[in-house]
């Protein structure tokens, strides 16, 4: 799951301990705003109406096969050799909010694309992710600037991509030192510069 970048902006969400990290989608900030000169809390009325909907208290449901995105071709040429992965690619805010969670299997040469549409800092987090996962950070030229490996499934920490990136491609857990993915190498698919 990705987050927002908004400077200064407090985190909502327990379990996130710096303040001035950004907010991660799908965290419910509450703002304000004047109806009738009246100051009243967004989304007060909406969430006291969902504490007493049934349907509030079901958890959310799995996303089925069935609705996947459709899969695209995805190389990264790797000093042992081109590796190609069928990804989905979540170009939307809901389709990149939403992400990979509650997916309960990866195979290995399958994944997702998250498409920023420019280079910006991004900041990726576990929640409601049931498998680990490796996330490649990558620039908008296709090189991946960094790897977190091995993520640690329903973790609300910040998994910031320490520069800006244009995607980030999430792999099951693992496969990036099996099949020998390191910073540096280039991934090609239409997103990036270049392909």
């Amino acid at each position: 799951m990705l987050t927002i970048v908004t400077p200064g902006a407090a985190a909502a969400q327990p379990g996130h301990v710096n303040p001035n990290r950004p907010r991660p989608i799908g965290a419910h900030a509450i703002g304000k705003r004047a109806i009738g000169g009246q100051p009243i809390l967004a989304g007060a009325i909406l969430g006291l109406a969902l504490a007493v909907s049934p349907v509030a208290l079901a958890a959310p449901a799995p996303v089925p096969a069935a609705q996947a995105a459709s899969l695209e071709a995805l190389e990264i040429a790797t000093s042992k050799g081109v590796v190609t992965f069928e990804v989905e690619v979540a170009r939307t805010d809901e389709q990149r909010t939403t992400g990979l969670m509650y997916r309960k299997s990866l195979d290995e040469r399958a994944g997702m694309l998250f498409d920023f549409k420019v280079d910006q800092p991004v900041y990726m987090w576990m929640k409601n992710t049931y498998i680990p996962l490796d996330m490649l950070f990558i620039r908008a030229d296709g090189t991946i600037a960094r790897i977190t490996a091995m993520t640690t499934p329903f973790s609300t920490e910040t998994i910031s991509s320490g520069e800006p990136v244009r995607a980030v491609l999430e792999i099951a857990g693992g496969t990036a030192r099996k099949v020998g993915i390191k910073a540096g190498d280039r991934v090609a698919h239409p997103v990036f510069q270049g392909k």
